[in-house]
């Protein structure tokens, strides 16, 4: 019996890659479950996942089987012989990954795929900010023409520092876009960056950063020591009338903080395209016309998902192969040699 993957999320882009590279190394099988219980009774024998070795995973599937949080990733390795989870896109923070270090289960990402999408749509969140261009639009769609657009309260560009937290692939790609204009670019990381291009300084502390940033650029994962990284002292460190934006994680601001920064015009303006409880956004935000709010789609173009579903079936297929991929999630990069080959 050849090994199953198990599709925990559609292939969309794809689909002629994808049956040419599984053809006779591995049998794919579609996710039927209706609910979470059924999914974790249905891997033993007879079962409709019986034989399920790894699993390709989108967010979407969450809607059915919730978050792979510990409980069902221990669920998981108790009844399953799943010892793969292929996350499609860069953020994992929805797998519980100590749980999979602790049941001998990897994980892997695909680091790099929507690189140009998110920075892209992080430069158009800067910009719509300073320049209101989203407020612009809804005056003009509702037939108000400008009003109640006001140009004294806008500002250029050029020039203005842009503070980035997290100078990671995502983030040096919003660097070098920005710097065109041309901006002085400042960034914080957990550890200075080596080979960085020279118009890219390092500032020691998150402190630091926002006592020199005039825009506030969000890019770093969700995980316990960046949860709520942004808060009040942050924030009101930022000079008065500064831009906030977000395109990595809700949680990784206090958005109580923000908020109260937007009543009392600290923060000019925010550009979002995360929040703490996807898809509810807070109404308070609505409120706000001169800030720019996506649905968190900033890392979503055909380009960018073609590219992530294939890095993340190929991680599949390395495995199934008898190796492994190259986009294991660092926090299990150290348990790669204790994984069994099939």
């Amino acid at each position: 019996m050849i090994p199953r993957i198990l599709l925990c999320g559609e292939i969309e882009y794809v689909q002629d890659e994808f049956k040419e590279m599984f053809h006779g190394i591995a049998e794919v099988i579609p996710l039927v479950s209706e609910s979470r219980s059924h999914f974790l009774s249905s891997f033993g024998p007879g079962g409709p996942y019986e034989g399920t070795v790894a699993v390709y995973r989108r967010n979407t599937s969450s809607e059915v089987l919730g978050k792979f949080d510990g409980p069902l990733i221990h669920a998981l390795a108790n009844t399953s012989m799943v010892r793969w989870i292929a996350q499609s896109g860069g953020g994992y923070d929805e797998i519980d990954v100590q749980a999979c270090k602790e049941r001998g289960i990897l994980v892997s990402n695909t680091p790099g795929a929507n690189n140009d999408a998110t920075a892209t749509a992080t430069l158009y969140l800067m910009l719509s900010c300073l320049r209101h261009f989203s407020m612009a639009e809804r005056s003009l769609r509702s037939g108000t023409w400008k009003r109640p657009f006001e140009a004294a309260k806008t500002h250029d560009i050029t020039g203005r520092t842009v503070g980035i937290v997290g100078l990671g692939s995502i983030g040096l790609r919003f660097a070098h876009l920005a710097h065109a204009f041309p901006m002085r670019i400042i960034y914080f990381s957990r550890r200075k960056v080596e080979s960085v291009p020279d118009w890219c300084e390092y500032a020691s502390s998150v402190e630091e950063l926002c006592k020199q940033s005039d825009i506030l650029s969000l890019h770093v994962p969700l995980n316990r020591s960046t949860t709520g990284m942004i808060g009040e002292k942050e924030i009101r460190t930022l000079r008065r009338g500064s831009v906030l934006l977000n395109t990595s994680r809700g949680r990784v601001v206090d958005q109580e903080a923000m908020i109260r920064a937007l009543e009392d015009g600290h923060l000019s303006s925010i550009g979002l395209d995360v929040y703490p409880d996807e898809p509810r956004v807070d109404p308070r935000l609505l409120t706000f016309p001169r800030c720019t709010l996506l649905p968190h789609i900033g890392g979503e173009s055909a380009e960018s998902w073609r590219t992530r579903e294939l890095q993340a079936l190929g991680n599949l297929r390395a495995f199934v192969l008898g190796g492994v991929g190259e986009d294991v999630v660092p926090e299990l990069k150290a348990e790669i040699g204790n994984l069994t080959t099939l």
